[in-house]
């Protein structure tokens, strides 16, 4: 054995060992074994919900200590009251990037909201909105600090604001019941889950900064079939503080791949903030900063993943119009491209949230697209139509084509090169808008508001008339059919009966359906999508 051992060191001792998983097993490894029934369905938008967290306020203290000093977002116990059922032991931690930078004392832009020395005070930079609220009409992105613009969404708001209307939350460790929370049911309890549930997102925004915009993608999306997260409006007490209206949604997670076609023979692959969709070699463990696995651990791995990006990467512009049925199912992709310019949002996959899943199906061998993380929707250009960007640099000053290498075309003077500081950690450099200097299509400003799988479908002839197709279909759906015009008013009853109701909703509100009538009245002038 020894001198086997030996042989192999000498001359095996410099190859990598790469994990593969070759088994089309259907079996979920983490399996739920106690599922709480409950009394009402957590995600019912017609009854006002309740939830009420108690955890040790030394644990609290010990987790902010621990986010201040390096950012981890660790979890701690708590026991949870969900409309009336009560959980021991479930674990809380904080979630989101920039959203938490206020809570680490960060005072640049855009985690602090604040503009950096020379910047201009008036409109666009950070403009005093109606209820009182810098930031202006532009949104920005909760979860990763990502400058909005334009028409804004209603309810997403924050304290502060930056260029085109940065929004950034004013949080405290004061007032724990408006933070961002992700509530874990198993953390604790192995195989429990509450409503075939096993996480719950709190969404950054309480009271009046509800994220209504939010609620009313998800409400769009899951009307016109496409998979979409559920959502509710919730009262939230923490440890006995005052009780603060926010939004709860469902989070992707192990078991969500399963209910996206009533089958669950699909892995489910969240994309990384941090990550890219660029070919890293053949080892599928090399992807894992870029793409995290939701279920199916054990039977499948990154595999799939991995091929699509290395086609996506070395497909030639002919190749990709004719092979691109073989790894994806296009119509779905044209569905999801779709909504998300009719959505205004300014975050998918193409953003710096880099917001999408990855659904694929065991059988057909073919990946869908998924939309998730919704609170940057109904920002920027309302008369955008099907071949213009909603995404990075849209809602940025002086935001056109193309773009500098290091700011954004017609950036304030004194805005930082670079990457502002509360962006998601590892993404790539250049700002808003910049990218790398090379322009890329499928938005202003370059990579940061490219990726290939969008910008290559949109680019390609051969798949004009599926994406037209959908969005027109779409478009009726949301806007011609008066739904979206409904769903505002509907929503904004949800919020107020959770107890939201204030000024500074009644001015979310407003804003909100002004918007959503700015788009509908644009896109019925545009011939592209009523012709």
């Amino acid at each position: 054995m020894a001198v086997g051992l030996a042989v192999m060191v000498a001359f095996l001792g410099d190859v990598r060992i790469s994990p593969y998983v070759t088994s089309a097993s259907r079996v979920e490894a983490d399996t739920i074994t106690d599922d709480i029934p409950g009394t009402v369905d957590l995600y019912d938008t017609s009854t006002a919900h309740s939830i009420q967290l108690t955890y040790q306020q030394t644990d609290f203290d010990k987790m902010m200590k621990e986010f201040k000093e390096d950012g981890t977002k660790d979890w701690i116990k708590a026991d949870l009251v969900v409309d009336g059922v009560y959980l021991n032991d479930v674990g809380i931690r904080l979630k989101g990037n920039s959203t938490l930078m206020s809570l680490r004392g960060n005072k640049g832009m855009p985690g602090g909201g604040n503009m950096p020395p020379g910047a201009p005070q008036g409109e666009g930079a950070g403009r005093q909105a109606q209820d009182g609220r810098t930031g202006g009409a532009g949104g920005g992105d909760a979860e990763t600090g990502a400058p909005g613009g334009g028409a804004g969404p209603g309810g997403a708001g924050g304290r502060a604001g930056g260029p085109g209307g940065m929004v950034q939350y004013d949080l405290s460790a004061e007032k724990p019941e408006e933070l961002p929370w992700l509530v874990k049911i198993d953390e604790y309890v192995e195989g429990r889950a509450y409503q075939g549930e096993r996480e719950i997102s709190l969404r950054p925004g309480a009271n009046g900064q509800v994220p209504l915009n939010e609620a009313l993608s998800l409400s769009l999306t899951d009307t016109s079939g496409q998979k979409a997260e559920r959502y509710a409006f919730t009262s939230v007490e923490v440890n006995d503080r005052p009780a603060a209206t926010r939004l709860m949604v469902e989070n992707p997670d192990t078991d969500y791949a399963d209910g996206t076609d009533g089958d669950s023979n699909a892995v489910l692959y969240k994309a990384r903030a941090g990550g890219d969709f660029s070919y890293q070699g053949d080892d599928p463990s090399e992807y894992e900063s870029a793409f995290k696995q939701l279920n199916k651990k054990g039977s499948q791995d990154l595999e799939p993943v991995m091929k699509l990006i290395k086609w996506a990467e070395n497909a030639s512009d002919e190749e990709f119009a004719r092979d691109l049925d073989q790894y994806v199912d296009v119509e779905s992709l044209a569905a999801y491209v779709a909504t998300q310019n009719l959505l205004l949002n300014f975050d998918d996959m193409a953003g710096p949230g880099k917001n999408y899943l990855l659904r694929y199906d065991l059988d057909t061998k073919k990946f869908t697209v998924l939309g998730w993380d919704y609170n940057l929707t109904f920002s920027g250009d309302a008369t955008a139509g099907p071949d213009d960007s909603t995404g990075m640099g849209g809602g940025m000053p002086g935001g056109g084509e193309g773009g500098d290498a290091q700011q954004p075309s017609g950036a304030p003077e004194g805005m930082p090169e670079g990457m502002p500081e509360g962006f998601p950690e590892g993404m790539p450099q250049g700002g808003p808008g910049g990218g790398d200097g090379e322009g890329q299509a499928g938005g202003p400003g370059g990579r940061m508001a490219d990726h290939p799988l969008k910008t290559r479908f949109l680019e390609s002839d051969a798949f004009d008339e599926v994406y037209l197709a959908a969005y027109k279909k779409l478009y009726q759906q949301f806007y011609a059919s008066g739904t979206a015009a409904k769903e505002v008013k509907a929503i904004a009853g949800q919020a107020r009966a959770a107890g939201a109701g204030s000024k500074e909703l009644d001015t979310a509100v407003t804003q909100l359906t002004k918007t959503v009538t700015d788009r509908a009245e644009a896109l019925a002038k545009d011939k592209a999508v009523t012709g």
